[in-house]
C-alpha cells in the first residue's frame, strides 16, 4: 500500500452518470458565486503563503491553521473546476466549504508534513518547480503560470479547456461523456494540483513527471 509519505497529494474524481446534456452550457453562470469567493481565497491564500514561508525558513514547520486553510482554498477550486469548466464532471452544485466533502465526486487531500527542509523553501517554489511550470502552463493555457492561478483554473484556454469543450459537446449531442477525456482531464488536474501543493510549500515531496490519469489516485508509488 502506498504510504501518506510516497503520495501526499491525493486527487480523486468521480464520474456522475447520468449528465444533463444542456447544463454545462450555463455552468459559466451558476459558478460566478464561487468564482467571486475564490477570488478573496486566492489572495488570502497569496498572503498566507508569506506568512508560512517565513515560519518554514525558521522552524522548519508549517503553521497548521495556515495549513489547513490553503489545503481548503485547493480543495474549494478543484470542486469548482470539477464541476465547471474544468472537467464538467458533474451537474452537482459544490458546496461553499473549505472542509472535506467525502460525498462530492471531486476530492482532495494534502498530509500534513510534520517537518520541512528550511534551505528548499528558497528555490522550490521557483527554481525547482519551473520545469513543472511549464507543463502545467500548456495544460491550463499561457506561456506561464502562478499557484494562485489555479483558484479560477483560467476556466478557457489550454489543453484542459480544449479537452472540457469536447467533452460539453459530446454530451449535448450523444448525452455520454467520453471515458477517455475524463481520465486524460482528472490526470492533468491531478499534475496541476501537485504541482500547486509544492509551490506552496505545503510539501517537500517532488512532483512526479507522469500523468496519472483516472478518476483514482494510482497504486503505485509516487515517484
Amino acid at each position: 500500500m502506498t504510504s501518506v509519505a510516497e503520495r501526499p497529494v491525493r486527487v480523486q474524481a468521480r464520474l456522475d452518470a447520468p449528465l444533463s446534456r444542456w447544463l454545462w452550457l450555463v455552468k459559466w453562470l451558476l459558478a460566478v458565486p464561487h468564482l467571486v469567493v475564490l477570488a478573496f481565497l486566492w489572495l488570502a491564500f497569496t498572503v498566507l503563503g508569506l506568512v508560512a514561508f517565513v515560519a518554514i525558513l525558521v522552524t522548519g514547520r508549517y503553521p497548521r491553521g495556515i495549513f489547513d486553510f490553503d489545503v481548503g482554498v485547493l480543495r474549494w477550486s478543484w470542486r469548482v473546476a470539477y464541476y465547471a469548466y474544468g472537467a464538467l464532471g458533474t451537474d452537482r452544485y459544490p458546496p461553499f466549504r473549505l472542509g472535506p466533502e467525502p460525498d462530492y465526486p471531486a476530492t482532495l487531500e494534502v498530509a500534513y508534513p510534520e517537518h520541512l527542509s528550511r534551505g528548499l523553501v528558497l528555490v522550490k517554489w521557483w527554481l525547482l518547480a519551473l520545469p513543472h511550470y511549464l507543463v502545467v502552463g500548456f495544460f491550463v493555457g499561457g506561456g506561464t503560470w502562478a499557484v494562485e492561478q489555479v483558484g479560477a483554473w483560467r476556466f478557457a484556454g489550454g489543453l484542459i479547456g480544449v479537452l472540457t469543450l469536447f467533452a460539453g459537446v459530446a454530451l449535448l449531442f450523444t448525452g455520454r461523456y467520453p471515458r477517455g477525456i475524463f481520465d486524460l482531464l482528472v490526470g492533468m488536474h491531478r499534475w496541476v494540483l501537485r504541482v500547486a501543493a509544492y509551490a506552496a510549500l505545503m510539501t517537500d515531496a517532488y512532483p512526479p513527471f507522469r500523468l496519472d490519469p483516472g478518476g483514482a489516485e494510482p497504486a503505485g508509488p509516487a515517484g
